[in-house]
This record gives C-alpha cells, structure tokens and sequence, in this order.
C-alpha cells in the first residue's frame, strides 16, 4: 500500500511541476498561467516530493526508502511525461 500511496504522490507532484512548465501550459491551456499560479504549481510539485521522501523513509528507512523513492519517481516522471506525449499527440490528430 506504501508503494501506491508513493507512486501516486509522486505523480501528482510531477504533474503539478509539468504544469508549472510555461511549454506544457500551451499545450494543456493554450496559454501561460499567470505568475502567481505558476509559482503555485511548483511549490505544490516540490513539497509534495519532500513529503513523499519523508514519509517512505520513516516507512522504511534510509537504505531502503531512499531506493523504493527513487524507483517510483523515475516511474512517475516516466507516466507523466508519457501523459503530456500523448495528450499533445492526440490534440494534433484532430
């Protein structure tokens, strides 16, 4: 259940990162968020990561939480970049 729970902050967090990306903004919106907005996202994508980290490790401690992290952000960055691939591909098909 730990690695779900990662697995899905980890998404969430990238996701609001992506989104923080003025290029992914056009593609998702159409147009750029304002500052404020933008600012939002990225603090919200990089606390969620610290948390993650922070609660896999009193999960499982350092050797082992630091590894589980590790595996399930590369695997969240890997599912929302595919996501945005995906999505712009589909918007240009139409």
């Amino acid at each position: 259940m730990t690695h779900l729970l990662t697995l899905i902050f980890c998404v969430m967090s990238f996701a609001f990162l992506a989104v923080a990306m003025e290029r992914h903004q056009h593609a998702l919106f159409g147009h750029p968020l304002d500052a404020g907005r933008t600012r939002g996202f990225r603090i919200a994508g990089w606390c969620g990561l610290v948390l993650v980290v922070h609660f896999v490790v009193d999960d499982e401690g350092w050797a082992l939480g630091l590894v589980t992290y590790s595996g399930c952000t590369s695997l969240a960055a890997g599912l929302v970049y595919g996501a945005l691939i995906a999505y712009e591909r589909r918007g240009t098909a139409k």
